[in-house]
Formats: C-alpha cells, sequence, structure tokens
C-alpha cells in the first residue's frame, strides 16, 4: 500500500479538517511556524523555487483565524519565560516566527498580525543593522542565473570558478543550488564580488532595480534597513538573529561559522537597543546545518535556535535544534492543520515502522 500526498491533501487532510478531528486529537506541546513574508500587491512571482516560501495576506489571515479559533498563540516573550524559569504553557502552544526580514514583513505582514493582534519573532540578518538597503546574495544569483542568456559560461573571479551550462529551468536551478553552496565556503566579500562578476558576464544587474523600496519588487526582494527594523522592534515585536550574511554555515570553516552567528547578535543588539535572545540556522535543514554547527548557537550566548523543518506540537524539543512547520505558498489550510496538530508527525513515524511492507509516504 502506498500512501500518496495528493490523497492526503486532496482527501484526507480536508476530511480530518471540516470534521474538527485535528484539533480535537492534537498533540499537547508547543508548535513552532515559521514564514519568509507576504507576497506584497503587484508583484508577480518569478518562480516557484524562489518564491514558494512567500504567501499571501489572505492566506496569512486564514491560518491566524485557525490558529486563534482551536490553539493558543504565544508571544515570544512568553517562549523565553518558559525557556528561562520554566513558566507553563498553554496546552497547544503556537509560536509564530519569520526568517530574512524582507522588507514585506514591516509593509505588509506586520499590518496583518496587528489586526489579529498577534506577536511575531523576526528573524534577520546583519544587512539589518546597516543603514542602506541590500537584498539576499542567494536570491540575487538565481536571478541572475534565471534571467542568463542560455548556453555553456565560466566566470571566474577571486579564486572561486563556477562553469556549466544554462538551459532549461530545471538545470538553471540546480546550477544556482550547487553555487550557493560553492559560494558558502566564501567570506562574504569574496561572495559577493562574484555575484557582482556574474552579473557582469551575464550583462545582467539585480540589485538596485529590486532594492527600490517604493516598488513591489523592492517590498518582495529588499531586506530591511536598521530604521526599518527598529519600527518593526517598536511594534512589539521581537528580532532574532539569522546570521551576518546567510550562508550554508556547513560549508564555511567553523570559526568563519561562528563569526556568523556571535557578530549578527552583537549587531543587532547595538540596533534594536535589546537582548536578542533567539538564532534561526539559514537554510535549516539537515544538509546546513550539521552537529558542530549546533553547538555554536548556545556558545554564542542565545537562549534558543531554530531550524527549518519538522515542527509540529509536541513536548521535551531540543532546544538549540528547535522544529519548525516551514509554511509555503503551496501549504493548503487542511495540509497546514495537519502539520501543526502533530497528525503528520505521527503519520511519517507510523509509516516508517511498517516500511518494511512496503508502506510509504512521499
Amino acid at each position: 500500500m502506498r500512501i500518496v500526498s495528493p490523497l492526503l491533501k486532496n482527501l484526507v487532510y480536508p476530511l480530518l479538517s471540516e470534521g474538527g478531528v485535528f484539533h480535537r486529537t492534537s498533540a499537547s506541546g508547543i508548535a513552532i511556524v515559521t514564514y519568509h513574508g507576504l507576497v506584497p500587491p503587484g508583484y508577480e512571482r518569478v518562480d516557484a523555487a524562489l518564491d514558494g516560501n512567500l504567501v499571501s495576506a489572505e492566506i496569512l489571515r486564514r491560518q491566524l483565524c485557525l490558529l486563534k479559533a482551536h490553539y493558543d498563540v504565544i508571544a515570544p516573550e512568553d517562549f523565553l519565560a518558559w525557556r528561562q524559569s520554566g513558566q507553563k504553557l498553554p496546552r497547544r502552544a503556537v509560536l509564530l516566527t519569520c526568517d530574512d526580514g524582507l522588507l514585506n514583513c514591516l509593509t505588509d505582514m506586520l499590518p496583518v498580525l496587528q489586526e489579529e493582534n498577534v506577536k511575531c519573532l523576526f528573524f534577520v540578518t546583519g544587512a539589518s543593522a546597516e543603514q542602506s538597503r541590500s537584498m539576499l546574495w542567494y536570491e540575487e544569483l538565481f536571478l541572475l542565473f534565471l534571467n542568463a542568456p542560455g548556453g555553456p559560461f565560466e566566470v571566474s573571479s577571486e579564486g572561486i570558478v563556477i562553469q556549466g551550462r544554462l538551459d532549461g529551468r530545471e538545470q538553471r536551478r540546480a546550477i544556482w543550488w550547487e553555487s550557493v553552496k560553492r559560494l558558502s565556503r566564501a567570506d562574504h566579500l569574496r561572495r559577493r564580488s562574484f555575484v557582482h562578476a556574474l552579473g557582469k558576464h551575464f550583462k545582467l544587474e539585480a540589485t538596485k532595480a529590486f532594492c527600490d523600496a517604493d516598488s513591489a519588487s523592492g517590498r518582495r526582494f529588499g531586506l530591511l534597513n536598521c530604521a526599518e527594523l527598529r519600527q518593526l522592534a517598536s511594534a512589539g515585536m521581537s528580532i532574532g538573529a539569522h546570521t551576518l550574511t546567510h550562508p550554508m554555515l556547513s560549508q564555511l570553516p567553523p570559526e568563519q561559522a561562528y563569526e556568523e552567528i556571535a557578530e549578527s547578535r552583537a549587531r543587532l543588539e547595538a540596533v534594536v537597543q535589546g537582548t536578542v535572545w533567539a538564532f534561526a540556522y539559514p537554510f535549516g535543514d539537515p544538509q546546513s546545518v550539521t552537529p558542530q554547527v549546533l553547538t555554536m548557537a548556545q556558545r554564542a550566548g542565545y537562549q534558543a535556535a531554530f531550524l527549518n523543518f519538522g515542527g509540529g506540537l509536541g513536548s521535551d524539543l531540543p532546544v538549540f535544534a528547535l522544529p519548525r512547520i516551514h509554511v509555503t505558498v503551496a501549504m493548503s489550510l487542511p495540509e497546514f492543520e495537519a502539520h501543526l496538530c502533530g497528525f503528520y508527525t505521527r503519520l511519517q513515524r507510523y509509516v516508517g515502522r511498517n516500511s518494511d511492507t512496503g508502506m510509504t509516504h512521499s
């Protein structure tokens, strides 16, 4: 027997959700949800690999309404009190988080959170401690590969050589992801220099056009600057660190990885004039977060650190490898609740125990 995702998503999840089975039979504990911002009005999605993590304001509202109806959305301060002093949490507590610090977190996401009267823990990079605006280097890289002319290419800069052939979209995505891993091994200056050289090679320039705060693309790709970060904090939202430059930490030498983790906290605390107690690992998957990396956040003085996979109501969670439900635009509301209540995790465990009988889940 094979349980396939379309059957779960299109039939099983909706039936269980509409019948109230999910919230009536949910596990107790805490679930952590992670967003990556909202799609600003007027922005046309470029590619699923690039924009698939961004949801609409309407999707966010519907998810928040579900959470408020059947679960207990807690403030980040409540989570910290539970972590530090064992303060009791509601039976089905949910913490909202959001990664990367895109400008739309302030312009589009914050108004929805305020309307629904909920708090969120925003993880931002060291770029949000600066006065000028920039964009995530790996998103700029994606746009360059996506819009580059087809055919073979080779670019060399700062001792980094990347070559390949750009044809279909899948091939471009694959070259981009391999380049993300390669460039994560370099320090920030060499990485930026290479991305600039790549743009010159293809006769393309992504940064300027996508950092205009008055445009939909600027709100999609531009990162919060220090003044905007203070606005977000002044609105009652909590600020966490997401490294200085968002590399894949597993690819860096240990001393550089630790500097990315520790120095981002120091810079952000100087901007918000408060304690930055939480850290989120960039990319946050098993490929990018090794056991060695997991020890660094605690050593840097954080109270908790968050992954970007797993998640669902549970207890006895590893404080420096906290699982989160990664929300995507493709995730329906019933599927969202299936992850939230712990049903998805329990199903995976059941399927795993029965895998020797040929029962699998995709």
